[in-house]
């Protein structure tokens, strides 16, 4: 249906409105700017005007526009009022009004692109690489020692390599990057190095320890059938368990094993059982029993052999105990108790005491409120707040596994409705960045919720001397942070290096997952309009990093990313593969699609 002159005389009074209220904004702005770096103010003053733009509910307006064959201004947020006072021109041509465009301060169509490639550029260096869209790659502790996988991860297509400073520590760090910087030499190409900063993290706490149980379970084939015997390694005691079947001894009692020797032993349900040895090395003693076996602190080991002494397991590690909660369950949240307790139940199975489950950091526990939701386990458990108390509140579990779900210590937990107050870098934090001014390109900023938390951390930045050396990427992850965005966006530009990294993972919690695609594509415009580079981060190939094997979900999720001006992966045993392949598809995407632009190259059939 054709757009008739009502439409087009409603089109163009939009237009007036919107460009209008742009200009008026620009003007009571003006002083707000000042604290912007001169590199961004271009930039600062298009994201006030994509700002004000998107303030207008522009649907019915983009129907009528599309009747014409002409833009909907989908994918011009990177100069927005150019894109706007040509539109104008273009509308009131066809209405026959042939008034000369007024004169304006504002990027050229174009213009918005140009400074997206700087900016990038400034943050991940110039890349050598076919593709537009960068990779970070997060880096295992092998990394450190294994200099052959870094190479690999370098050739495959690496551009950044990530290090979680809430893993391992300043030796291991920098052996990487050492390691890192080594491999980019041998390459003839930049590989920059971005740092996590771990931030306050809400977690779960200890539910205490018990004895060390290590179960071991014969081989059997699809028809529960027994194909082969369980095997138990016996290594020196040392203080390291080297794998999962393996359990320390003392050495001078290995040294006098040899092959065929049986030991008899009651394991940890009073089964009776016998192992056999059928290697002897060095380092260790291979050994295997027919049936199941539960081995724990305490357990005899009764030689048939006279020559050889019984001897008893006493080095397996204490385990993690994990409260079994199912839907309809009550928890309680503590931040007293510095360990949490199992629920306690009558000799009915009747509930006497909920189970107790520390929250680390404690004073969060305040902040509940009845009815709020609370996710533990990165949203694998949902809860509703039931009761609040003095130092705890109590929960009611409403989804969980069939079965139940198992709740351990050092668990996320998300308060996606409740403002926690949490705020700032950690001492932690503040400690690492030392490290991190000193060897890295890049920090990577967690639990970004407003604008102090950025001046705070220019701040550190300026007394350690680097502010305007190092990069910055701040990491998108709570419904604070996407609602402070602009605010977040202009005090970050006072700085020359920046990137903003939607972290979709705890960002899904925290909006809903049925939010997650509006709230992913908001910050993507808006930090398109600001022509800051973002990061596209978690679980991307995730399947094959860690499984050799992607899912269809994650190669559609993957040609997305193309979107973003880098993806990040996750590490895992078949990383590499991981690298090549991300490497192909986002080089193979860059024909069709331009960020959010459909490109239509010829079609080979």
């Amino acid at each position: 249906m054709a757009t008739t002159p009502e439409q087009l005389d409603k089109i163009a009074l939009q237009l007036d409105q919107i460009i209008g209220q742009i200009q008026q904004q620009d003007i009571e702005s003006r002083d707000a700017l000042g604290h912007i770096c001169p590199m961004y103010q271009e930039s600062a003053k298009n994201l006030l005007h994509y700002s004000t733009f998107r303030s207008f509910d522009a649907r019915l307006m983009q129907k009528g526009l599309k009747q014409l064959g002409l833009t909907r201004l989908a994918n011009a947020e990177g100069n927005i009022l150019a894109s706007l006072i040509n539109l104008k021109s273009v509308v009131n041509s066809i209405r026959g009004n042939m008034l000369q465009s007024p004169e304006n301060d504002f990027l050229a169509i174009g213009a918005g692109k140009r400074f997206l490639i700087k900016h990038t550029d400034y943050l991940f260096g110039d890349s050598n690489r076919k593709r537009r869209v960068r990779i970070m790659v997060t880096q295992p502790t092998e990394a450190a020692h294994n200099y052959g996988l870094v190479l690999e991860m370098v050739k495959n297509g690496m551009d950044c390599a990530r290090i979680n400073c809430a893993h391992d520590g300043p030796e291991l760090w920098e052996a990487i990057i050492k390691n890192v910087r080594k491999a980019a030499d041998e390459c003839s190409t930049t590989v920059k190095i971005a740092m996590d900063l771990a931030g306050p993290k809400v977690r779960t706490g200890s539910v205490g320890s018990v004895p060390g149980v290590t179960k071991f379970k014969p081989k059997r084939n699809e028809f529960g059938e027994n194909v082969g015997p369980a095997v138990i390694v016996l290594v020196p005691d040392t203080g390291l368990i080297l794998g999962p079947n393996a359990i320390p001894m003392n050495e001078s009692w290995l040294k006098q094993l040899k092959v065929g020797d049986k030991l008899d032993l009651s394991d940890a349900r009073g089964k009776s059982r016998q192992l056999e040895v059928v290697e002897v090395q060095e380092s260790k003693v291979r050994l295997q029993v027919e049936k199941t076996l539960y081995l724990k602190n305490g357990t005899r080991l009764m030689p048939r052999r006279k020559a050889l002494q019984e001897v008893v397991v006493s080095s397996l590690p204490q385990m993690e105990q994990a409260i079994m909660v199912r839907v309809g369950d009550v928890l309680q949240v503590t931040g007293i108790e510095k360990h949490g307790t199992l629920p306690k139940f009558d000799g009915n199975g009747n509930l006497i005491e909920p189970g107790k489950i520390p929250c680390i950091p404690p004073q969060i526990v305040d902040r509940a409120k009845p009815g709020a939701l609370v996710l533990f386990d990165d949203g694998k458990i949902e809860s509703i707040v039931e009761k609040v108390g003095n130092g705890f509140f109590e929960v009611r579990i409403v989804k969980a596994k069939e079965g139940g779900s198992k709740l351990r210590a050092e668990k996320g937990i998300n308060f996606p409705s409740v403002d926690l107050g949490i705020m700032g870098l950690t001492e932690k934090d503040k400690s690492d960045l030392q490290f991190v001014a000193q060897h890295a390109d890049i920090v990577n900023c967690s639990f970004i919720n407003s604008e102090k938390d950025v001046q705070e951390l220019l701040e550190q930045l300026e007394l350690l001397g680097v502010r305007d050396r190092i990069g910055i990427i701040l990491k998108i992850e709570t419904k604070a942070a996407y609602k402070n965005l602009i605010g977040i966006l202009l005090a970050a530009m006072e700085t020359k290096h920046l990137g903003i990294m939607i972290a979709r993972g705890d960002l899904a919690l925290e909006v809903g997952w049925k939010n997650m695609g509006m709230v992913q594509e908001g910050i993507l415009s808006f930090c398109s309009a600001a022509h800051i580079p973002v990061v596209w981060a978690t679980q991307v190939l995730e399947s094959l990093a860690k499984k050799g094997v992607p899912s269809r979900s994650e190669i559609t999720d993957t040609a997305s990313s193309i979107k973003a001006e880098c993806v990040m992966l996750n590490k895992g045993p078949y990383i590499n593969e991981a690298i090549s392949l991300l490497d192909e598809i986002l080089s193979n995407m860059e024909g069709f699609r331009e960020k959010k632009e459909v490109m239509l190259p010829r079609m080979e059939w």
